[in-house]
């Protein structure tokens, strides 16, 4: 997915753990090699490691907190319910505020990451790591007020590259999915904590642990009134899995003939062209997957970023995919048709190249018709501007040179975008074609690397640095 620091590669001792053979030139988002104290053991092949085996699926630990159970709103997984990174609640949010910026709900302190927030039911879950202990820690928190209702923990000493968590839960009123930094994935229930079953993709399947930690935020998808887990371990057996939540029985796997690694993209349900499929963007390539048993319906190799694939596709209409990326990739337009032989074929609609279009680490949004979305720094002087284009790639505008968000992350609710830069700078402008037309903006965060994916729910907005989340209230009308 994302949450990486760029860097000149230049000058820097790549860590160890990751060194990758033949990469030496151009903008890379390398972290700086932290907690020289903990051991691993040493690299095999290029981002693989012989990754810690914790006792899964650890141990629950209660806390004094009740979910805001009154509370409305919900944000169940990454980019939202309809995983596009848009609110789709009615609820009408200020247009501006004061001097002092929104009212903080609350705040509380996290293990150093960018894994944001899901919300369901008042309760708030994160994936955070707890420094001390040295583990992976799953908090449920009440959205009143920020404290434990329980958190589950499992023991695994990870070396920081810059942060170690970096995804986002899934959540539904049953179950709760998470995924790792070393690709450890458990399935609890969302209320109890309770494990359902867990699975340690690296030695299950193979799995390589991408550079910088897993990225890819988990799915549930709801099959024939059941509840399953989709899951991509780029393994050499399974590209991709389906797990069922309440029993952890593997329904199908994907086989893996190119070879094909996991990416920090998450995966994307599509229901098109007269069926239903998963698309997911690996190190290898763009591949879209058949719900009922897992077969491979089509795949499209022309799209390989070298060393990171990071953000989503973009559902785009009825019969097209936008995907972007950084590292110089730029964007593509493709446009998915009926072949002769009944199955699909995929052609290229336009290309745009790195100042065109790109994202770095955030995944654009489709909105009303249009994509809106954050240019590169290998853009120039359009680097870090957030930007709007009609679906022919034609770029209607851009912030400007004073509005830039760096590789913050950004949603859109009540027409509205809600977009971070780097150091915990929030903005509000209009979603609207006609221009940039910027609405409010305050500092809400005081530390830096402000990159996780924003979460909103019943006007209240989720965000967090590299160790700090805040819950602000944007409701037009305050606080009950």
């Amino acid at each position: 997915m994302f949450w990486f620091m760029r860097v000149s590669v230049i000058g820097i001792l790549i860590p160890l753990a990751f060194a990758t053979a033949g990469v030496a030139t151009g903008w890379m988002w390398l972290a700086p090699r932290e907690g020289a104290g903990l051991e691993l053991r040493g690299p095999s092949t290029a981002g693989q490691m012989d990754v810690f085996r914790p006792d899964l699926p650890g141990e629950l630990e209660a806390g004094d907190a009740r979910p805001g159970e009154g509370l409305p709103g919900s944000w169940p997984r990454f980019r939202g319910a309809n995983l596009d990174g848009i609110s789709s609640e009615k609820v009408r949010l200020v247009d501006r505020w004061g001097e002092g910026g929104p009212k903080v709900l609350w705040s509380v302190d996290l293990g150093r990451g960018y894994a944001g927030a899901a919300v369901r039911r008042g309760r708030v879950y994160v994936l955070d790591y707890d420094e001390q202990r040295k583990g992976d820690l799953l908090r449920c928190m009440s959205l009143a007020d920020g404290k434990d209702i329980w958190r589950r923990y499992y023991h695994v000493p990870i070396r920081r590259q810059h942060g170690v968590s970096r995804t986002v839960p899934a959540v539904t009123d049953r179950y709760v999915l998470t995924l790792g930094p070393f690709c450890h994935v458990l399935c609890l229930d969302a209320v109890s904590g309770d494990a359902k079953w867990s699975i340690d993709l690296v030695h299950e399947y193979g799995t390589v642990v991408p550079d910088w930690y897993a990225g890819q935020c988990p799915l549930i998808d709801t099959v024939d009134g059941k509840q399953r887990a989709i899951l991509a371990p780029g393994g050499p057996e399974a590209l991709m899995i389906a797990v069922d939540c309440e029993t952890g029985k593997v329904l199908w796997r994907t086989p893996n003939p190119g070879k094909w690694r996991m990416s920090h993209s998450s995966i994307v349900p599509i229901e098109r062209w007269g069926t239903k499929m998963y698309l997911y963007c690996s190190m290898g390539g763009v591949a879209a997957v058949s719900v009922e048993d897992g077969e491979i319906l089509w795949t499209y190799e022309k799209w390989k970023i070298s060393p990171a694939v990071v953000a989503s596709p973009v559902i785009v209409g009825d019969d097209r995919i936008f995907l972007s990326g950084g590292y110089r990739a730029g964007s593509v337009m493709l446009d998915i048709t009926d072949a002769k032989d009944g199955g699909l074929t995929v052609k290229e609609v336009f290309r745009l190249d790195h100042k065109g279009f790109g994202a770095e680490q955030q995944t654009p949004v489709l909105y009303r018709d249009h994509i809106y979305g954050v240019l590169p720094a290998s853009a120039g002087e359009l680097g870090g501007q957030l930007v709007c284009l009609n679906l022919d790639g034609a770029r209607l505008w851009a912030s400007g040179p004073e509005d830039r968000f760096g590789l913050g992350p950004f949603i859109i609710a009540d027409g509205k975008l809600l977009i971070m830069n780097d150091s915990g700078v929030l903005t509000m402008a209009r979603a609207t074609p006609n221009g940039y037309q910027q609405l409010a903006r305050a500092k809400v965060l005081n530390g830096h690397d402000s990159w996780a994916p924003l979460a909103i729910a019943g006007g209240r907005l989720l965000a967090r640095d590299l160790k700090r989340m805040v819950c602000l209230d944007l409701r037009a009308g305050g606080t009950e």
